[in-house]
């Protein structure tokens, strides 16, 4: 009962409305930036390492390392498989979709975030949605900001930043010490919970508890070490089963097209056209792509408001590489992997008997495309999905404090409350089903994104007019 009610909810916060909000919003803010994604991101790519100037916090690199760390984990390994598991191969499809059209959201809220930050006496810097559409939209919209500070906190505590990481964490390490689980710690009602899974989840809430006490400055340190290092072996072992594999592309290239239009097998070995493919691979898709790259759910505008800049478009540009990081690499890799590895008919077969879910159908993938025992494989796997998914608890942390900040009109004592209520829900995380968790997170990011995306249009003209402005006077970055 307690699946058919979140399956409902879901299905009702990502209708069609929401999908097509988010897609508008993106090809407005493409027309409105110029196509900035398109003429810009080299520009983008040098800009991240520039020395910035003005009030703030942290550097811009600072930014997008915390930025990168809520959004590499969980998502890139465990959600892209739960996106092709239930909407098939065409879900990575219309990934990239969200990710192009996303790049530009990107660019936008966080340039916003940054135009309407604001900056208290102490030298402290809050800024995010709230703020834009408070200051930008007006005050009569404050109920608006609010109801986006709500699902931000919602979204951390019960969401992105807790459940779903720590699951992730889990699985993993399950699989990795404990893949038959034999060793049975206690069950609860018909299921039973592994050693490793206990042991795991406790020592991921104790280390997060540690980094969470000390706040921004060390979870962007944190940050900054851990998430180049474990992306750039995760894009190692993506790169290793492209290499190792191809010759297949192309084939997965054309069951990821047919797929997302709705094109299938059916019987006979014809095949036939569904509309419910093609919703599925939509919904899916774009629902895990968001989860993934967060373009358009406004947390990532959190990060980037306590920059040392002063101007907004080029923090801007800074954040709005990592859509492509996260979900156009890294997500592409992982959705590769499944794709070949499902393209072999003793290896889809397997999957269908065994029914492979998350962090199980990525690492099965993995191994297969690249042969050997696995176990290798299995271990890198756990270790890279253990890093991100700690960064991304970490970085949740940091959005939705902020958001709780703005509510209670800046009085910590709330704040210090909150932090142990999401210590609590990072302990109980491993305890839930990895369909209920993500479904959960699926929830409270469609929540977050509806009053993000409606200011983004709202303000579409002060994009424009920002982006013009800033070409204007450094005619030679046009």
């Amino acid at each position: 009962m307690f699946n058919e009610i979140l399956n409902k909810i879901d299905d009702v916060v990502w209708g069609i409305p929401t999908i097509v909000l988010i897609l508008a919003t993106g090809l407005i803010l493409t027309f409105s930036a110029r196509g900035i994604q398109f003429t810009k991101l080299g520009r983008a790519f040098k800009q991240i390492f520039k020395k910035n100037e003005g009030h703030g916090e942290l550097s811009g690199f600072s930014a997008l390392c915390t930025a990168l760390s809520a959004t590499i984990g969980t998502g890139n390994i465990v959600g892209v498989a739960t996106a092709i598991a239930a909407g098939g191969a065409g879900a990575l499809f219309w990934m990239w979709v969200a990710a192009i059209l996303g790049t530009a959201t990107k660019f936008a809220e966080c340039m916003l975030a940054i135009k309407y930050r604001e900056i208290k006496p102490d030298g402290h810097v809050l800024g995010g949605p709230f703020y834009t559409i408070e200051k930008g939209m007006g005050p009569k919209w404050k109920w608006l900001a609010v109801l986006f500070a709500i699902f931000g906190v919602l979204a951390g505590l019960l969401g992105i930043g807790t459940m779903t990481q720590i699951n992730g964490i889990t699985s993993a390490v399950n699989m990795a010490f404990d893949p038959n689980s034999s060793n049975i710690a206690f069950t609860i009602g018909k299921t039973s919970y592994t050693w490793a899974t206990v042991i795991g989840g406790i020592v991921v809430t104790v280390c997060a508890a540690l980094v969470i006490i000390g706040g921004l400055k060390r979870i962007s340190k944190v940050a900054e070490k851990i998430v180049p290092a474990m992306a750039i072996i995760y894009v190692f072992l993506g790169l290793s089963v492209i290499i190792m594999n191809a010759t297949r592309i192309p084939a997965a290239f054309a069951l990821i097209f047919k797929s997302a239009f709705g094109f299938k097998a059916i019987a006979g070995g014809a095949v036939g056209w569904t509309l419910k493919q093609i919703t599925d691979s939509m919904q899916k898709g774009i629902a895990r792509g968001i989860f993934s790259n967060e373009a358009g759910l406004g947390s990532a505008p959190i990060a980037a408001a306590p920059v040392q800049t002063t101007e907004p478009v080029e923090q801007g540009l800074v954040n709005m590489t990592g859509t492509v990081i996260d979900t156009l690499i890294v997500c592409t890799m992982t959705g590769l992997a499944i794709v070949l590895a499902l393209l072999n008919p003793e290896f889809f077969a397997q999957y269908q008997a065994n029914g492979w879910q998350g962090v199980e159908l990525t690492a099965n993938a993995l191994s297969f495309d690249l042969g050997g025992d696995g176990i290798s494989v299995q271990f890198l796997l756990m270790l890279c999905l253990a890093f991100f998914a700690f960064t991304t608890i970490l970085g949740w942390d940091y959005y939705s404090e902020k958001c709780l900040e703005y509510l209670a009109n800046g009085k910590m004592k709330y704040v210090m409350v909150y932090r142990i209520l999401y210590i609590v829900a990072i302990a109980i995380g491993p305890y839930f089903t990895v369909k209920q968790v993500f479904t959960i997170a699926d929830i409270t990011n469609g929540l977050m994104a509806i009053p993000n995306c409606i200011s983004l249009i709202v303000l579409s003209g002060v994009v424009a007019k920002e982006v013009k402005d800033y070409f204007n006077r450094y005619p030679k970055l046009q």
